[in-house]
């Protein structure tokens, strides 16, 4: 299979949409939200390369912000576009993060690559789309990217979700080192702080953050979808004066890495 067939099949079946929706997921969106507030200016014209079905798209937008967003799953593109609102300030066009060619060079203040991250596999897919989201953002815009990260992944499925018995987890994971393969049929690409280091390594920017977005969330899900409202803010408080601690944020699942485009 191609892995957009991969990727089809995933995104057909599973709500992403949802994802963000719930308590412990907000935690993530709000983070991120958090973040892009803090580059964004009157005028800013915002690109979201990757978007599924527009949550963050369809937030800004709402907002004021003309946004372009590009997708690669159709279905997602439908989803999309149901939840448009008349007059809102938003495009969406079929893509791959990989090759934007029908975007222009330097057009955007604030480029998002949440999503793309995820699912490539190679050092030169992952350097092309990176290398495409700067292309597209104007010196001095500020691209924010995600991931998925590599130890959270093994306490979670490796010990948590008892993975460690299934001879398929443990074909993925090199047991001196503990560091996961991924596969197109495994859909999520895993990374290191260190191999995202070395990715960022000769790129045009500046690095602004590095950002865990979900931090302890993800490991005590059902105790954070439980908490009062007041609980909540605190621990969001909390997940927010620790978010970029060095000694810290390796444990998210899902980080940030936001920079600046020199020039």
């Amino acid at each position: 299979m191609h892995i957009y067939d991969y990727l089809n099949t995933y995104y057909t079946t599973h709500n992403e949409h949802a994802r963000l929706g719930s308590r412990h997921g907000s935690v993530e969106f709000l983070t991120t939200v958090r973040y892009v507030e803090r580059y964004l200016t009157p005028d800013a014209r915002i690109c979201e390369i990757g978007t599924g079905t527009g949550r963050y798209a369809h937030y800004f937008a709402q907002k004021g912000y003309p946004v372009d967003a590009v997708e690669l799953i159709e279905h997602n593109i439908e989803v999309f576009n149901s939840l448009t609102q008349p007059g809102e300030p938003v495009t969406v066009r079929q893509g791959d993060a990989r090759d934007l060619g029908f975007l222009a060079d330097n057009s955007y203040d604030i480029t998002l690559l949440l999503g793309p991250m995820y699912h490539l596999y190679t050092e030169a897919d992952q350097r092309r789309a990176l290398t495409e989201a700067i292309r597209v953002t104007r010196p001095g815009g500020v691209i924010f990217t995600a991931y998925c990260m590599n130890d959270a992944t093994v306490v979670c499925f490796l010990f948590q979700r008892e993975g460690i018995h299934d001879p398929h987890f443990r074909a993925l994971v090199d047991f001196d080192t503990f560091k996961c393969s991924s596969n197109p049929e495994d859909l999520f690409a895993l990374y290191r702080r260190e191999e995202i280091d070395a990715l960022m390594d000769g790129l045009p920017v500046t690095r602004l953050h590095f950002v865990g977005t979900d931090m302890a969330t993800n490991y005590m899900r059902p105790t954070v979808d439980a908490m009062d409202d007041a609980t909540f803010d605190e621990y969001l408080r909390y997940h927010f004066a620790i978010c970029e601690r060095a000694d810290m944020v390796g444990t998210s699942h899902h980080t940030l890495d936001i920079f600046r485009k020199d020039g």
